[in-house]
């Protein structure tokens, strides 16, 4: 039993409600805050594809939404062979609001990988550059 065996399900639970019609490629991720609380999340797709949102920052922004701030992991859940790490839109949003956290990548299957952020994002543009 892994500590991320339930940020796994809650992304797994939130794939399920997956709006991705266009192209069937059903995304789930879950955001654990320091209080403990997991926040869910799944990709909301729109025809124009730019205006699509990541199942990323749908829990990201629903923790910020509901007063958390502080966060300890991340799961990304998908339907592939190969583990799918976040896109670099929400590598950014990752990494502004929640630092050098674990990013676990899963499959439906159970295969899966945990990487920090800083693995997946070496040279991140945050408020130290400005």
């Amino acid at each position: 039993m892994s500590e991320y065996d339930a940020l796994i399900a809650a992304a797994k639970r939130s794939r399920e409600h997956a709006h991705a019609k266009f192209s069937n490629f059903k995304v789930g991720a879950a955001l654990r805050a320091v209080s403990g609380r997991i926040y869910g999340g799944c990709n909301v797709e729109n025809a124009t594809y730019g205006l699509t949102i990541c199942a990323e920052r749908v829990a990201i922004f629903k923790a910020i939404s509901e007063g958390e701030r502080k966060f300890d992991a991340i799961a990304v859940v998908t339907d592939t062979a190969m583990l799918t790490p976040p896109c670099g839109a929400c590598r950014q949003i990752i990494w502004e609001f929640c630092g050098d956290v674990p990013v676990v990548m899963a499959s439906v299957k159970g295969k899966v990988e945990t990487v920090r952020m800083s693995q997946l994002f070496p040279k991140p543009f945050d408020s130290s550059n400005l």
